[in-house]
């Protein structure tokens, strides 16, 4: 159980550190940042349940107003904002990747690889399009068509899930809770 806590707590850090590596701002008013990678690592290293858990602490910090959203962002304020479906898929997204991990045994890099592009790249960018469209009042394709930019840059992002998560089963395989 300890270990369970220690974890989920490192993994909402490590999501929040990921928000310090400077942002890129799209015209959509959805910025290009490093805190998706850490969403699909939660669901690849901890699992379905500890990762959407572990994002699911960094929201509840994050809306309680502490500025860990890339950019400095924080507060109840981010749920009225173009970001908001990104925001409510965040802990799907890690649910999602971890669970593809934990029930496809191939080899741990293409698992992870796979789950954290449909998990964490399609999944969270599917529910993002859709807050986007909302709170901008686009149709889902000028959503899409705004999101268009995320593609090359999540895809990275999934493959270099994979190499840490596969770099993680090698050195510490007790740490990958996502297969144990």
């Amino acid at each position: 159980m300890e270990k369970n806590l220690t974890h989920i707590a490192l993994f909402a850090a490590l999501i929040a550190v990921l928000g310090l590596v400077p942002k890129i701002d799209l015209a959509s008013g959805v910025p290009i940042t490093a805190q998706s990678l850490g969403i699909m690592l939660c669901g690849t290293v901890l699992g379905a349940k500890r990762g959407a858990l572990a994002v699911l602490l960094f929201l509840g910090l994050t809306l309680a107003g502490l500025p860990l959203l890339s950019g400095g962002r924080g507060g109840l304020g981010v749920l009225a904002s173009p970001t908001v479906g990104y925001i409510i898929g965040f802990p799907i997204a890690a649910f999602v990747t971890g669970l593809i991990v934990q029930a496809w045994k191939a080899p741990i890099l293409p698992a992870a690889v796979v789950a954290a592009f449909l998990g964490g790249f399609v999944l969270l960018n599917a529910i993002g399009i859709l807050g986007m469209a909302f709170m901008l009042e686009k149709t889902l394709p000028e959503a899409a068509l705004l999101a268009a930019p995320y593609l090359i840059g999540d895809t990275i992002k999934a493959v270099l899930a994979g190499l840490v998560t596969q770099a993680i089963a090698q050195m510490r395989p007790d740490a990958l809770l996502s297969r144990s």
